[in-house]
């Protein structure tokens, strides 16, 4: 079966698995590729370039059933649409999804992050503290410690607010949803009227399942939640882009597909 998917499908996939068995190893020498490799919001000091990219090949090393769910949908759909379109458009899809991803989740995490800037820059030196969580911390194991240190040592009162610019700051998304989010928006567009069986059981149409899902997703996104750790606004910035991208692609191609 591994043989028989599409050249790209079976990259893309290789590719997640090596990144996941990556971060069990290095976990255990006490070297975190997810803080390291997972996208941080773009205004935060632990923010990289290279987190654009390598974030959504990672998953949650704690949570097995992130990455054998993210990999059964792209593998069950992600193949049927390369052999649709091509390894090229199917690649550049897949991407794009990703980075459109990226963009949305940002799109919120950076003004929340602006504010409590604007909220903790007159009660001691930011700035400084800023250029020690970019330059000092380490994406290990001693991170948490590291902070705590410098607080200490600075007389620093650990308040509310800074402890979410903190978590907001050092907490990274992971996983490649927002792409998996695309393929199942094209899919549905594509193929509306498709069967899946909900709970392996309950037969439901591609068009009304997706639909429902990124609804749930937006109201999610907003709903406060603070056990919540989902990216959901990646989701549905996934969605929309597959979705646009399968809008813009089909429009000399009006043939509907079941």
């Amino acid at each position: 079966m591994f043989n028989q998917l599409p050249q790209v499908t079976k990259n893309i996939l290789l590719l997640n698995i090596a990144f996941f068995v990556a971060t069990l190893i290095l976990n255990k020498q006490g070297i975190d590729l997810e803080l390291s490799l997972g996208g941080h919001y773009i205004n935060s000091p632990f923010f990289r370039p290279y987190q654009v990219v390598t974030h959504f090949f990672m998953h949650s090393s704690t949570n097995f059933l992130h990455i054998v769910m993210n990999m059964w949908l792209f593998v069950m759909l992600g193949s049927f649409l390369e052999k649709l379109w091509g390894p090229k458009r199917f690649f550049i899809f897949y991407i794009a999804c990703a980075l459109g991803s990226f963009a949305l989740y940002n799109v919120i995490g950076v003004l929340e992050i602006q504010s409590l800037r604007a909220n903790l820059a007159p009660k001691f030196n930011l700035e400084q503290f800023d250029y020690f969580l970019a330059n000092s911390v380490s994406f290990n194991a001693n991170a948490a410690q590291q902070i705590n240190d410098y607080l200490f040592s600075h007389h620093i009162e650990l308040s509310d607010a800074l402890q979410t610019y903190i978590f907001k700051c050092y907490t990274p998304v992971v996983g490649a949803s927002g792409a998996v989010f695309g393929i199942l928006a094209a899919f549905a567009i594509l193929f509306p009227n498709t069967e899946f069986r909900l709970y392996f059981a309950i037969p439901v149409k591609a068009k009304y399942l997706v639909t429902g899902y990124v609804l749930l997703e937006m109201y999610l996104s907003f709903a406060s939640n603070v056990n919540d750790n989902i990216a959901h606004l990646a989701h549905v910035g996934g969605a929309i882009v597959g979705a646009i991208l399968v809008v813009v692609w089909r429009k000399n191609d009006r043939v509907n597909f079941y």
